[in-house]
């Protein structure tokens, strides 16, 4: 008994000749039409899209598409095709559900089909007559230097295709939270097809540039200006960091660009905490009263230092 089959190129409004881009954009553009998320309990749509997608899965691949135009001169008329060679010869097992055209169902397989990669693996996924877990999202989780020092719950608002168009969650933050790190919430990706389970939503942490502090990796790095008679005899300076302030012995004879380490103070946890390295830039006066002038000269006069040495 012949089998009919539907014209796959009429479904998805593109001529036999159409390139494979130009099936993609036009599968794309029905897609965004007929996809189910956007046309709930609407049983037509849901019908298109499973069409749609049928005809998709064969004309983007070109052993299938070769085989799909070569069943017969009058394919376009959704006539009885003519066997092709090795026909008789192929196991394609019993057929299930009935959701698919014939034609689909005897030559690709019964029961619905697989896309590589799952659902999700382009723009729309795969249809399938099973539950399909929605894709995994990811955003970026924009939070301030002291917010990824101390972590804690922050409200979150995220752009999503349901209705209202966004969604708050709360999130816990770890104390801690390195630059690019993902904090994964379960089950608020985008939602699942047939009853099946909902994708995960992934924030990925962007730290904000700090005014005073910078990251190098987990560390921390403030510059502590000094001036030149607090780097030569020694200073106690109270001094930020992201715990709040605290007072920093500067030993004497310490030379701008040396590095002071606070150790964990940076980001991180446990073990693995990064410390906070205070940076010194010596500072000096731009304007002098005649009297520091000449404090200067007679220093000048007096000091055997030289701090060039070629």
């Amino acid at each position: 008994m012949g089998v009919e089959y539907k014209d796959y190129y009429k479904l998805l409004g593109v001529t036999k000749s159409a390139s494979k881009d130009d099936v993609a954009k036009a599968f794309k553009k029905l897609a965004r039409k007929y996809h189910p998320d956007l046309n709930p309990n609407d049983k037509d749509a849901e019908a298109k899209f499973k069409e749609i997608n049928e005809a998709y899965e064969v004309l983007k691949d070109d052993e299938k598409r070769k085989l799909y135009d070569q069943l017969g001169p009058n394919w376009q008329h959704g006539q009885n095709f003519q066997r092709p060679p090795g026909y008789e010869h192929a196991n394609f097992g019993n057929f299930e559900g009935g959701d698919f055209s014939d034609f689909f169902e005897t030559i690709f397989g019964g029961g619905g089909f697989r896309r590589s990669g799952g659902f999700g693996a382009d723009p729309f996924g795969g249809y399938a007559n099973r539950p399909r877990r929605g894709r995994d999202v990811e955003a970026t989780l924009n939070l301030t230097l002291e917010e990824a020092y101390s972590g804690g719950r922050k409200a979150v608002t995220i752009q999503d295709s349901g209705p209202g168009g966004s969604k708050t969650l709360e999130v816990n933050i770890p104390a801690g939270v390195k630059d690019g790190a993902r904090i994964r919430l379960s089950g608020q990706g985008d939602r699942g097809m047939g009853g099946g389970s909902n994708g995960d939503l992934y924030l990925r942490v962007g730290i904000q540039p700090h005014q005073r502090f910078q990251l190098d990796g987990q560390n921390v790095v403030l510059d502590l200006p000094l001036a030149p008679w607090e780097a030569v005899l020694g200073a106690t300076v109270r001094v930020p960091t992201l715990d709040g302030e605290i007072e920093l012995n500067v030993p004497p004879g310490t030379s701008s660009g040396r590095k002071l380490r606070l150790r964990g103070r940076g980001l991180g946890s446990a073990a693995a905490k990064g410390d906070q390295y205070v940076r010194i830039v010596v500072r000096v006066p731009d304007s002098l009263t005649e009297q520091e002038r000449a404090l200067w000269e007679n220093l000048r006069s007096l000091s055997t230092y030289s701090p060039r040495d070629f």
